[in-house]
């Protein structure tokens, strides 16, 4: 196993460093919850090293690896990438609404407020492609629109880059908080993005290489969708027949997020989709 030394860790991955470190977290585990989660987890790297022999030489490669990461700024993007949909798929479980997935390194609060009916920014060169045209309407669980809903989505532009992570993009391209009608109800012209690479020039990337896996996710949109004494959902959607769909580096797709847009009158690609609320959780 050699991962080959590379300081320069990939731009975006710094920057989801930067805005993750603009705040601080906070959890109620008790000491007992954390001495119990830490044991086991101790426990079962101590079973993998034995079950697989790991030498002193691996035991060093990881070492520095893992000071890489940090000194390269890429613990959100790794992250985000390998653990977080297992964490996503454990708290859904209580919910019985629209399914979630992944919130990734790549969300900025505070877009621009957009009506129900609208077009998300754009550079003159987006406005090429034919529009994508994402709507529906946000509701309770028994149906009920929830009039003043705010359907926050950001989404990378079609060569995979997403704006505040990408220096040439303008700083709110394809990103805004997009408030629903009186009926929860919302319509967003935008494009469709592209399928992108993860980073791959800092050690998440290198990592990534010395397993002989790939770095691809699908095509998707990011959405955070709110709604007063209502379960926030932060999902993503995918696009039927999308290039790495069944095989996402990030194994967050799911069948239920995936968007069959059709192509109007007018030449753009429409999908329709609803999104149900539970109850705030206690």
């Amino acid at each position: 196993m050699t991962i080959t030394e590379n300081p320069t860790a990939a731009a975006s991955g710094n920057a989801a460093t930067d805005k993750f470190k603009g705040e601080r977290f906070t959890a109620d585990t008790s000491p007992e919850r954390l001495s119990a989660i830490a044991t086991e987890a101790l426990a079962g790297f101590g079973a993998l090293i034995r079950k697989h022999a790991v030498t002193y030489d691996e035991y060093r490669v990881l070492k520095q690896w893992l000071i890489d990461v940090g000194e390269g700024g890429e613990w959100p993007l790794l992250l985000d990438v390998f653990v977080e949909h297992e964490i996503e798929d454990v708290n859904s479980r209580r919910f019985r609404g629209t399914k979630g997935s992944i919130e990734g390194p790549y969300y900025v609060p505070g877009a621009p407020e957009l009506p129900a009916q609208c077009t998300l920014p754009m550079r003159d060169e987006d406005r090429v492609h034919p529009p994508l045209v994402l709507r529906g309407q946000v509701t309770d669980l028994d149906g009920r629109g929830l009039g003043g809903a705010r359907i926050e989505i950001w989404h990378a532009d079609d060569e995979g880059y997403y704006s505040q992570f990408a220096p040439h993009l303008p700083h709110w391209n394809l990103r805004g908080t997009v408030v629903a009608d009186a009926e929860g109800r919302y319509d967003i012209t935008t494009i469709e993005p592209a399928p992108y690479q993860i980073p791959t020039d800092g050690p998440t990337g290198q990592f990534i290489e010395a397993a002989g896996w790939h770095p691809w996710r699908p095509a998707h949109l990011h959405l955070r969708v709110t709604a007063p004494g209502r379960q926030p959902i932060i999902t993503q959607l995918y696009f039927a027949g999308g290039e790495w769909l069944d095989d996402d580096v990030a194994t967050a797709t799911k069948p239920e997020l995936v968007l069959e847009p059709q192509v109007d009158d007018a030449g753009r690609k429409v999908a329709t989709y609803d999104f149900a609320l539970d109850p705030l959780a206690d």
